[in-house]
């Protein structure tokens, strides 16, 4: 067998592969299909400092290859996570991360001050593709300023491992990838999803009750890995890719494009053991090619 291990930050991961959040829920949910400590780790769903109901549905819907998705970030607030869900989860043996939201940098400070305290949370997954009400609305994830900002603030109030998860509605995405790293990021991961809609043409509206939702799915991964490539090219932190993977050899574009890890997404929803799949897939392909370990091909197209 392939060493599969890597390391992002001071965590040692069992293997390259998590989940992308927003797609497994807490994890939990998947204890019937397989045993979820098999993964390199979890990213658990998008959660808040208040709960929040999310947007109207309908609000997801399936397109060539994809699906877009408005669900809005529906959860129940850092109070509920942690007297319901976080004992649930503590237990299991692998890395359990949380993606953080937030509209303002002082949610983004407060949420992440209340998960530096769970000791068995031992990274957050910062996802500034929110919009800072404070500035009418403007995503951080798209504004340089607005970037920094953030991150500088949840680096001062989180002492873990802080991955900055990038938006790719942006000019050039290695511009943000070298903004975490600058302000003390451990990693970044990319891409979120990309801004589309779909519309009925029989009902003449949108197929979404926002209009517009983000798309994930196959149809997003040259994109993202073209992506990737850029980040891993332009930063010396770890690279985590997703966007679109489906199987094993997806996960092995993304590897040797330079990321040291991968997030499966949206194939989740068609098959529950897909992430489980990716990792026995990586292990097999590099050992039939007679590799040693996953670092051996790790940005292999760029040495």
């Amino acid at each position: 067998m392939a060493d599969l291990r890597i390391k992002i930050g001071t965590l040692e991961f069992r293997n390259p592969v998590m989940t992308a959040s927003g797609t497994f829920g807490y994890g939990s949910e998947f204890d019937d299909f397989f045993d979820v400590s098999a993964l390199g780790g979890i990213i658990v769903k998008g959660t808040t400092l208040e709960s929040r109901e999310g947007n109207p549905y309908p609000r997801m819907a399936e397109t060539p290859a994809g699906m877009l998705n408005s669900v809005g970030l529906q959860n129940k607030g850092i109070d509920y996570f942690e007297k319901n869900i976080y004992p649930r989860i503590r237990q299991y043996d692998t890395h359990i991360i949380v993606n953080v939201n937030g509209n303002t940098v002082e949610d983004y400070t407060e949420l992440s001050r209340r998960l530096n305290a769970l000791d068995a949370i031992p990274a957050i997954e910062l996802n500034i593709s929110c919009p800072n009400v404070k500035k009418g609305g403007m995503i951080f994830g798209t504004n340089p300023a607005a970037a920094r900002e953030v991150i500088a603030a949840v680096r001062q109030a989180y002492s873990r491992t802080l991955i900055v998860k990038l938006s790719p509605n942006v000019t050039d995405i290695t511009e943000f990838a070298r903004i975490s790293e600058g302000e003390g990021a451990d990693s970044v991961s990319l891409i979120n999803t990309l801004v589309g809609m779909a519309i009925d043409v029989r009902a003449m509206k949108p197929r979404l009750a926002a209009i517009t939702g983000g798309l994930s799915g196959p149809a997003i991964r040259p994109v993202a890995l073209r992506m990737v490539w850029q980040a891993a090219k332009a930063v010396s932190i770890p690279v985590i890719g997703m966007g679109g993977i489906m199987n094993a050899d997806d996960a092995l574009e993304f590897i040797m494009a330079g990321a040291t890890a991968v997030q499966v997404g949206t194939a989740s929803f068609i098959e529950p053991l897909a992430a489980l799949d990716v990792v026995k897939g990586i292990d097999s392909s590099l050992d039939s090619r007679g590799f040693a370990s996953v670092s051996d091909v790790t940005g292999i197209i760029n040495r």
